[in-house]
């Protein structure tokens, strides 16, 4: 941070040096009557240095945001893909496999999505249900090739459940560089003080404008930290994946019970 510090305070002497050594050097027919002129290059630079700050910053929020709900996704895909397979194995590991996977998923959406939105981690709890789920998936008969197949089936997609999981408490720790807000906050003061050096005149409708300047900024800012929040605040990344494959098990639940009505042993 000093060396940074330094940087920045060196840059601020050399143009100073640069623009007192340069109005010694240049023609007097380029000099203004008064500094009107610099105080509109200063706004102007401030709004593009704003600007370019909070473009930057909504770019690598977004594109967060959008891998936080790309691993959702995957983790919603590959439960479907344990639950549909399990479908096929004997009675007992059918119903021990389904339900751990159905109560991994409503843990998901329910305790550890609370966790992820107070403490920016996953719950301990949801994970061990998913150690279950793997212990019951690597005991399962191998006696011929058809079962070694559904074993192998159903461990990949429980990796695959483990590695979204992952990545989605990667996703839920996540919190942009500091020096990006110092940055926001940085250009945010001299926005706000660019109303002091322009010279405005205090009237009714310039203090209104004002107001309604700072309310936009306000929002931008509000919106920066909502972003940084990919599984808490008001534009949380949603459930919907996890929702879709609770679907699917019942739907699931309901076929195995309308076939075992129509055809009983």
């Amino acid at each position: 941070m000093v060396l940074q510090l330094g940087v920045l305070v060196g840059f601020a002497v050399v143009a100073v040096v640069v623009f007192l050594v340069g109005d010694r050097l240049r023609p007097a027919s380029w000099r203004h009557e008064d500094d009107a002129g610099a105080g509109t290059m200063m706004l102007d630079l401030v709004n593009m240095f704003f600007a370019a700050i909070v473009a930057f910053v909504v770019v690598i929020l977004w594109q967060q945001y959008d891998d936080s709900h790309g691993h959702t996704v995957a983790e919603g895909k590959a439960l479907v893909t344990v639950y549909e397979t399990a479908n096929d194995l004997p009675a007992q590991d059918r119903t021990q496999i389904q339900g751990l996977v159905r109560d991994y998923t409503k843990q998901v959406i329910g305790e550890e999505w609370q966790t992820m939105d107070k403490q920016r981690r996953l719950s301990p709890a949801t994970q061990s249900t998913l150690d279950d789920l793997r212990a019951a998936v690597s005991a399962l008969p191998t006696t011929d090739d058809n079962a070694k197949s559904l074993q192998d089936k159903a461990s990949t997609a429980v990796d695959g459940i483990s590695d979204a999981r992952y990545d989605r408490g990667l996703d839920a720790s996540y919190r942009l560089p500091g020096f990006l807000y110092v940055a926001l906050w940085f250009s945010t003061v001299m926005l706000l003080f660019g109303t002091v050096f322009s010279g405005v005149v205090v009237t009714k409708r310039s203090v209104i404008m004002t107001g309604l300047f700072g309310v936009v900024i306000g929002a931008v800012i509000v919106a920066v930290y909502q972003l940084d929040q990919p599984f808490s605040g008001g534009n949380h990344v949603s459930k919907d994946a996890y929702e879709l494959a609770l679907a699917r098990f019942q739907h699931i639940a309901d076929s195995n019970t309308s076939a075992m009505s129509t055809n009983p042993r």
